[in-house]
């Protein structure tokens, strides 16, 4: 039996902070969100998003500047507080069986470097009900384009979703990442925390439950950038069908008819479609033989998540 002492305690906390600590820097090296989401860090409870809607492009410069007001339109992302708890048993650390929550905390590790790629997994399959700046579904038939580079006139409406129509499937997502504003946002408040109550005489919970705790607290969040930068289509996956999605974003213009250059490069797909995925972007030849024109078109991201 060991005897716990402040030394023996030290001990655990950086034993099981650098399990935490490994996990989280091997796991973070596969995660995909920076590939999809322009990365925000946050100084306070929300960050409004306002210049969005303003699509950047230079024009010829003759005479004045031309000064275009930003739109009123707040896009704000509140953060939110997330965390994981573990709790190791005082007679566990005093009969020296703590050995396998160093496991546990490189799991907890995984899962706070993995965080960031389940909101960006959450946010695409919620994007056909939930609203981006413009006031629509940032997945959606009837996004407003004005005649007018000031944003005014009689808007015509622009589609970056496919239905499925009658018989939908699994969601797939076609993006454009190559700018500094990704199609989504993932805002960081804090890092992700690992924190230690270990002390009987300070801690409440150690006194009544006879129980240290580790625990990560991590305040983020995620939202939606420019939606001219992501289509998604419940269609079958098929060439046919990408093709179309390809076309319909590189068709996509700002107010006043300016083409925005809209090039996609990532293609995301669930679990179910890696199959689909694979057959589609990453063979080079088809059943028949004859070449893919859409081998390597754009990068494949499977997402666990969706």
């Amino acid at each position: 039996m060991a005897i716990i002492t402040p030394t023996l305690l030290a001990t655990l906390q950086t034993a099981l902070n650098k399990a935490f600590n490994d996990a989280y820097k091997t796991m973070r090296a596969d995660s995909v969100f920076e590939k999809i989401a322009t990365t925000v860090s946050s100084s306070s409870t929300s960050n409004t998003y306002d210049w969005l809607g303003d699509f950047p492009t230079l024009q010829e410069w003759v005479g004045d500047r031309v000064i275009k007001d930003m739109k009123a339109q707040g896009y704000q992302i509140t953060n939110k507080l997330f965390e994981a708890t573990l709790g190791v048993r005082r007679t566990a650390v005093e009969d020296d069986q703590y050995g396998h929550y160093a496991a546990v905390a490189a799991s907890m590790g995984q899962e706070a470097a993995q965080h960031p790629d389940k909101i960006m997994a959450a946010l695409m399959a919620a994007g056909t009900s939930t609203a981006c700046y413009d006031g629509q579904y940032f997945f959606d038939t009837d996004h407003p384009v004005y005649p007018n580079v000031d944003g005014t006139g009689v808007a015509a409406t622009v589609s970056n979703y496919n239905s499925g129509g009658g018989a939908p499937g699994p969601a797939w997502y076609l993006l454009d990442t190559r700018k500094a504003i990704k199609p989504f946002i993932f805002q960081e408040r804090t890092k992700p925390e690992f924190e230690n109550k270990t002390s009987p005489g300070t801690s409440d919970h150690v006194f009544i439950k006879d129980q240290y705790l580790h625990g990560i607290r991590y305040r983020c969040n995620g939202g939606y950038g420019f939606w001219q930068m992501a289509y998604c289509s419940k269609a079958a996956l098929t060439d046919v069908n990408f093709k179309a999605a390809r076309d319909a974003m590189t068709a996509f213009k700002g107010d006043g008819g300016r083409p925005l250059g809209i090039r996609p490069t990532t293609l995301v797909v669930p679990a179910a479609l890696r199959s689909a995925a694979d057959d589609l972007i990453n063979k080079a030849n088809l059943a028949g033989g004859e070449s893919n024109v859409l081998y390597k078109a754009v990068d494949v991201i499977v997402s666990d998540w969706l």
